[in-house]
């Protein structure tokens, strides 16, 4: 049965998927009056965004939310961020970066010449992050600059990514205050807030419901991976490059002097003590650790542990006899997209599919920092699904 196009505005809407973008989508959708029916393949609502159940309140990811971007806003409005888990300073003054092989506490000079306050640099699509930055302080400050900026990429080479493309992400991370964000409770209590207020809207939300054949009744928004996109739209050209990352969960007992966080500068890596910002996510005299260790295509899940257990022993002194519980996993194509020299977001998957069908996730046609995409695809998508306009979002 052929699906029904039509540019008048729609009074039902699907959404498939209950991670943010699904949650962002349906709640957009709602409170433009649309009656709105999401479906979640999984138990709980969150997707990559649902927190543990149990003492150890873990991630698949880093929770933190960028405060520099257009979701922040959205989010605050609705007041669906919640309270927010404070860096004390005493902790920022504890982040270190290992160089050379050392741990120190200051980055070296050729990084810092690069991101000196008040240089104004734009940098170019077609080059790649590595090469043009070398033209400006030289290899060895060029490559600490691109291995810093794994924590917001989750890529084992950074410096072979679009130069415009890491150097923005890499301005966000260095931003001072930080933007990074840590909502308290983790990712969860926000999840929890968005399908609150979903509910509260009317949206009927419909868990353990996996969707394998588009329904024919009005506009879809499809907000999955790309790869289970592509295969429920039997589109091969839904593919876009990601990460992959070995993620290592780590909870030690308390010590006074633990590093609040590792950069490796040597290498892309990266491992943050998240009970600094928030004690909640682990029991009292514990604190909760994850190493973010970006690993090639052929890269061994070991070899990114022995790596993260490098970082531990600088910053985390006597680790092993304090561990209490951990975890490892390997997360391949889900932390977001990363566009070579030449592309940008624009190159991605498209949001608009045609006959009714739209995109939404961290991988397709939007802008923004991790996350964000999420966002930002989620209300493009309601925009031209409901036909209605959304608030302008895309911006460089």
């Amino acid at each position: 049965m052929a699906r029904p196009t039509s540019s008048a505005p729609t009074s039902t809407l699907t959404v498939i998927g209950g991670g943010l973008a699904g949650l962002t989508a349906a709640i957009a959708a709602a409170e433009a009056g649309v009656k709105v029916t999401l479906h979640e393949s999984h138990h709980t609502l969150g997707g990559r965004a649902r927190t543990a159940e149990g003492p150890y309140r873990t991630n698949d990811g880093p929770h933190a939310l960028y405060s520099g971007g257009p979701h922040w806003t959205w989010l605050r409005q609705r007041d669906l961020i919640g309270p927010l888990a404070p860096l004390p300073p005493r902790e920022v003054a504890r982040l270190r970066l290992r160089h050379r092989g050392t741990l120190r506490r200051t980055p070296p000079l050729p990084l810092l010449r690069l991101l000196r306050p008040g240089a104004r640099r734009t940098a170019p699509v077609d080059a790649d992050f590595l090469t043009w930055a070398t033209g400006l302080v030289g290899e060895e400050g060029a490559r600490a600059a691109a291995h810093y900026a794994a924590v917001a990429l989750f890529h084992h080479d950074p410096g072979a990514l679009s130069a415009a493309f890491v150097w923005e992400r890499l301005r966000r991370a260095t931003r001072l205050p930080p933007e990074a964000r840590c909502p308290r409770g983790g990712w969860g209590a926000v999840v929890d807030r968005m399908a609150s207020r979903a509910w509260n809207l009317g949206v009927r939300m419909e868990t353990l419901s996996r969707v394998d054949r588009l329904p024919t009744d009005g506009p879809v928004i499809v907000a999955t991976s790309l790869d289970a996109a592509r295969g429920l739209l039997g589109d091969a050209t839904l593919a876009w490059p990601s990460g992959r990352t070995v993620l290592v969960d780590l909870a030690v007992r308390t010590r006074r002097g633990d590093a609040f966080a590792v950069s490796d500068l040597d290498a892309p890596g990266w491992v943050e003590r998240f009970t600094a910002q928030d004690p909640t996510l682990a029991p009292p005299g514990e604190q909760l650790v994850q190493g973010q260790i970006p690993i090639g295509p052929d890269g061994r899940k070991a070899d990114g542990v022995a790596r993260a257990e490098e970082l531990f022993d600088l910053g985390l002194p006597g680790w092993r006899e304090r561990v209490t519980w951990r975890r490892a996993a390997v997360a391949a194509g889900r932390t977001g997209a990363v566009d070579p020299p030449g592309a940008t977001w624009r190159d991605r998957p498209a949001v608009d599919r045609g006959d009714g069908v739209y995109l939404a996730g961290d991988q397709v046609a939007a802008p923004g920092v991790l996350s964000e995409v999420s966002f930002t695809s989620a209300l493009t998508a309601v925009s031209l699904a409901v036909g209605r306009h959304a608030p302008a979002l895309h911006r460089e």
